[in-house]
């Protein structure tokens, strides 16, 4: 009897559970594809060794012509592309996601260990790519199937995956769909079938593939809407576009505008290390940091509005390096927060440049995250999503010729002078007026001698009373304060593009210290 009871109890649990996995596979077929397609997933990784996605090689070479335009007349000069091995090498395909089978040689840090300099805190500002997404019963998929034409399918357009590595990340399938959606982007057209079958994973990397590729579509928006069945097919896709597409043209002219004459003058260097770092120069120049500012994404808000944050930073670079005909890819992770850069292609490799990072307030701009190595920056930057497969960078022969605009301080943890008898003001030279009694008489004292000597090699002193100050003044040192408390102002003032600096202090009678500056500013 008890054996029936706890049969029955079995059959009844049993049939709970069948009925709960029915009523999500008939409300929300997407999750049960999705946990099915998981385990496919773990099952090959299982028989491969554990490998997911990551780990093939591929060669990557820039052309140093002008960035292709997207016309059907350009298949002779670009050659075929059609084949995921042309860029990624001749591993074996297998489609995941509407990725080809790449895998990234880029060796991501840990974020935790990542350390962002007070400096450039918050600079930061990039938004991803978001989905909106709805559901729509039988009927109506059907009904929009009937209705709804593909627009514009881009069949005819070809993209160099030197200057468009994101379009060389996708399978065929997903270059079709690519080509499709930049193509419907440029007509403004804002909803449309897919030509190709796919799921909402899928759109999403065929949507940021293209987002990535192209900073000259400023109008589109980082956000798009998908419509799918309840198996998670996709049947209409939906773009937003921001006011520039109220009068396009108009605003198209003004972007151009102002794009030329910042071309203008980059064209005038002599080297593709020259044009880069002309570029890197004028757009801090004219671009102000502003997390407010309005399509803060785009590189529309850089040229023309001349405020925006990273993102903008970043496509703006991008656009102007790819126009000059440098291969500059935009790159997208975390430095702190969500946050965005480029990766610029030069004779020897590749190069991580952050202009955002470069443009900071005081400073006049600098070179400290400019033409820097993957190591350089793994303290810093990690890259995510896509960005894990744009080549990793290692070049070295554009690496730091250009001087940091941040003084080098050296012996900072050695600084005193350890002789038997301490000398008197007299000895050194000193008198009572010239004693500072603070860390801001200090700075007031290190500024007025520094603009009164200007640029070059040179020595300076001044005394300071107490271990208090003489603490205090160290710990400026060490922290980065002395930089807001006098040398950011000076080196402006003086267009000074580097310092390095060494202190050395030596304890004096009656608790007093001189404090000798040697100097190397440029």
């Amino acid at each position: 009897m008890k054996f029936v009871k706890k049969l029955v109890m079995f059959l009844m649990i049993l049939s709970v559970l069948f009925g709960l996995f029915v009523f999500i596979y008939t409300t929300r077929p997407d999750v049960i594809e999705a946990v099915f397609h998981l385990e496919q997933k773990q099952e090959a990784a299982n028989m491969s060794g554990g490998t997911d996605e990551n780990g093939a090689n591929g060669e990557w070479q820039a052309g140093d012509q002008m960035a292709p335009e997207s016309t059907e007349d350009q298949a002779d000069d670009i050659g075929s592309l059609g084949q995921p091995e042309d860029m990624w090498g001749e591993a074996e395909s297998r489609e995941l996601d509407g990725l080809a089978e790449i895998q990234s040689e880029y060796i991501p840090p840990e974020q935790s260990e990542l350390v962002i300099p007070e400096r450039v805190s918050g600079r930061n500002g990039y938004q991803q790519v978001q989905e909106e997404g709805q559901q729509i019963e039988e009927d109506e998929a059907k009904v929009l199937e009937s209705q709804l034409g593909p627009g514009e399918t881009g069949d005819g357009l070809i993209f160099d995956a030197v200057y468009y590595p994101y379009y060389g990340m996708l399978d065929e399938k997903g270059r079709h769909l690519y080509r499709q959606i930049y193509a419907n982007a440029n007509a403004l057209n804002q909803t449309f079938a897919p030509v190709e079958q796919i799921s909402g994973s899928q759109l999403r990397n065929v949507f940021s593939a293209v987002y990535n590729d192209h900073p000259e579509l400023f109008w589109l928006e980082t956000a798009y809407r998908c419509k799918y069945k309840r198996n998670g097919e996709c049947v209409e896709i939906g773009l937003q576009f921001n006011r520039t597409a109220q009068n396009l043209e108009r605003e198209k002219a003004l972007f151009n505008e102002n794009a030329n004459a910042i071309l203008n003058q980059a064209a005038a260097g002599d080297s593709t290390y020259e044009k880069e770092k002309m570029v890197h120069d004028i757009l801090i120049e004219r671009i102000t940091y502003d997390l407010g500012a309005e399509m803060n994404q785009s590189a529309y808000s850089a040229m023309v509005n001349g405020r925006t944050v990273c993102a903008g930073y970043a496509r703006a670079f991008q656009y102007l390096l790819q126009q000059l005909g440098i291969p500059c890819y935009y790159c997208t992770g975390y430095a702190g927060e969500n946050h965005a850069w480029n990766i610029v292609s030069l004779e020897d490799g590749f190069y991580n440049v952050d202009v955002t990072w470069d443009d900071t307030e005081g400073m006049g701009g600098s070179y400290d995250y400019f033409n820097q190595s993957d190591q350089d920056y793994a303290d810093t930057h990690m890259r995510k999503e896509l960005s894990v497969y744009l080549p990793p960078c290692g070049g070295g022969a554009y690496r730091n010729l250009e001087q940091t605009a941040e003084p080098i301080l050296q012996n900072v943890d050695n600084w005193g002078d350890s002789s038997d008898r301490l000398r008197s003001l007299t000895d050194v030279g000193m008198s009572e007026n010239n004693i500072l009694y603070s860390l801001s008489d200090y700075y007031d004292n290190c500024y007025n001698q520094i603009m009164a000597l200007g640029r070059g090699n040179y020595e300076f002193s001044n005394v300071i009373e107490g271990e208090a100050l003489l603490k205090e003044m160290q710990g400026a040192y060490r922290n980065d304060a002395y930089r807001t408390g006098y040398m950011e102002q000076v080196m402006e003032e003086i267009s000074a593009s580097s310092c390095e600096m060494s202190l050395l202090i030596e304890e004096l009678e009656q608790g007093r210290y001189l404090i000798t500056h040697t100097v190397n500013m440029r």
